[in-house]
């Protein structure tokens, strides 16, 4: 039985002459997992506000939405806010108390329940969450995980039957994502809940869904079981590219059979290719010839005289022309190294050096005159302006020098791009400066998988004309394609640091999905491009 039926749905932004929706059709049975994925822009997060009254935005429609048989518009706030659940993709702008025991319980004080009920209801939700343990914290102590776990539970307490998710795990890191898509999927099998979930992060939600549903330029090209929609989108290099590595590699080998989905599925395809013998490929020296351009010598960093160290004694040689990832837990203290790196940040211990020279040399504005640049995790707040033309203009960025064409973004308004549009015109402004050093926290956060190979082009092109490029980040398939050596961030200090064939070979979870399923067969191997080759080479 159908839960939710939409029916002919198109919609238009105020301003815009094409359709961000068109002729959009579709049915979710009671108790099914979806998951809609497409490119940045396709209509995934307009189709999900439009399922959710209070968020549908400011423009023309047309078309039916139907929620068990009754039509949206018909239902009341109290109806709404209570049978559908919406966990967006940044955890801070919904948590909107400062305790998390009032944050558990806010939506239901707002639907007037009596003390009796709210007071269950939220015992029982922290005790299925595991929320106990910080029941009494501020909201604002939290990490990312814990803020977006409160938030899926505070909307689980008003009992939903549609749980949407939009992007929820774009700002976690690896284990901290696995963990929390499996909780949904939990919820989902325990109590039958229906959900609709889209995601960036393919490579494990699609293996927990009933049917992926796949957008291109407002419409729907596909809705099915996972293992057709995949092989459905084969002839469409941009959607194919963001699919499962294990599915992308027997596609590129093609191979005939049921399309792999799991890492499991993927090391028994890899049985074929192996002859009994170790086979890898070459690895990259792990020394970079360069000469030393960021330094950290025992660095030590707290927010407040009586507060926890965030960074613990950070050691770390950036050098000349290198592309360096930091990977580690949220909370661990990566942003806040990049921070004091760009001295927006003061250390109370250590030494930090830039080109040989001390920060604290660096006077007035020097260090941001041709030497180094960053572009933070919130991108949106380096705008200022109501065109990407006046923010570039006034920023003194020379388009001819950039290393991508961003002529395409220069009348649009920097909010109403896409994020990975936003982190391009981002990119462009900061890039004015001319820095030798680049910083980047998070670069693709929230974007699609086609605009990441475009961002990992623009950087080697960037580090191939002489900049050097710190990237913190919890994409692992960003770090093993474009990385010259990657580093483990992990209390309060780098721990390991390695070339991208090592790092990912000897870790478990903070790997890609291609080493876990080539590992034991082939050495070496972090990317699907990797594994073709060495797979096409042993057939030889």
């Amino acid at each position: 039985m159908e839960i939710l039926t939409v029916k002919n749905l198109n919609f238009t932004y105020p301003l815009c002459q094409e359709k961000a929706l068109s002729g959009i059709s579709f049915s979710v049975r009671r108790g099914e997992l979806l998951v809609l994925c497409g490119a940045t822009g396709s209509g995934k997060s307009t189709l999900l506000q439009m399922l959710k009254p209070e968020l549908t935005p400011q423009g023309q429609k047309s078309g039916e939405i139907f929620l068990e048989q009754r039509n949206l518009e018909s239902l009341t706030e109290t109806e709404s806010a209570s049978a559908i659940g919406y966990v967006m993709q940044k955890p801070e702008q919904q948590i909107v108390t400062d305790k998390v025991w009032h944050e558990l319980a806010f939506g239901l004080e707002n639907l007037h329940l009596s003390q009796n009920v709210i007071a269950r209801r939220v015992a029982e939700m922290a005790s299925y969450f595991g929320i106990g343990a910080w029941y009494d914290k501020n909201t604002a102590e939290l990490s990312g995980g814990q803020k977006q776990l409160l938030n899926l539970a505070s909307v689980m307490t008003m009992h939903p039957k549609l749980l949407i998710l939009d992007e929820p795990t774009a700002q976690l890191d690896p284990i901290t994502a696995s963990e929390f898509l499996s909780v949904i999927k939990k919820l989902n099998q325990d109590l039958g809940l229906t959900v609709i979930l889209t995601e960036h992060r393919l490579e494990e939600a699609i293996p927990l869904c009933d049917r992926l549903m796949i957008m291109q330029n407002g419409r729907i090209l596909t809705a099915e079981p996972p293992r057709q929609a995949i092989l459905s989108v084969r002839n469409y290099p941009d959607l194919l590219y963001a699919m499962p590595a294990v599915s992308r590699l027997f596609l590129e080998l093609e191979q005939e059979g049921t399309c792999p989905l799991t890492v499991r599925e993927g090391r028994e395809m890899m049985q074929k290719y192996h002859k009994n013998r170790e086979e890898t490929l070459p690895e990259s020296p792990c020394q970079p010839s360069g000469m030393p351009v960021l330094e950290f010598q025992d660095v030590y960093f707290r927010y407040e005289r009586h507060s926890p160290d965030i960074l613990q004694g950070v050691n770390l040689t950036v050098y000349e022309q290198e592309i360096f990832c930091i990977l580690g837990e949220n909370g661990s203290g990566k942003s806040t190294c990049l921070k004091t790196a760009a001295n927006l940040l003061k250390i109370y211990s250590g030494n930090i050096k830039i080109f040989g020279k001390k920060l604290k040399s660096y006077r007035g504005n020097t260090l941001y005159q041709n030497c180094l640049a960053m572009l933070p995790q919130d991108v949106q707040t380096v705008f200022l302006k109501n065109t990407v033309r006046e923010e570039l203009e006034e920023a003194g960025t020379e388009l001819a020098f950039l290393p991508f064409d961003a002529e395409k973004l220069l009348d649009r308004h920097p909010y109403d791009l896409s994020g990975g549009e936003q982190q391009l015109a981002g990119l462009a402004k900061v890039l004015a400066v001319k820095p030798k050093i680049l910083l980047l926290d998070e670069p693709t956060k929230g974007i699609d998988a086609v605009t990441k190979q475009k961002m990992i082009q623009v950087l080697l092109k960037l580090k191939q004309n002489g900049m050097t490029i710190i990237a913190v980040t919890h994409d692992v398939d960003f770090a093993a394609e474009c990385a010259d050596r990657c580093a483990m961030f992990f209390h309060g200090r780098i721990i390991a640091e390695d070339t991208p064939e090592c790092f990912f070979s000897e870790n478990s979870f903070y790997t890609t999905a291609v080493s876990r399923m080539t590992r034991d067969y082939f050495r070496n191997i972090v990317t699907v491009q990797d594994a073709v080759r060495i797979c096409k080479a042993s057939q030889k």
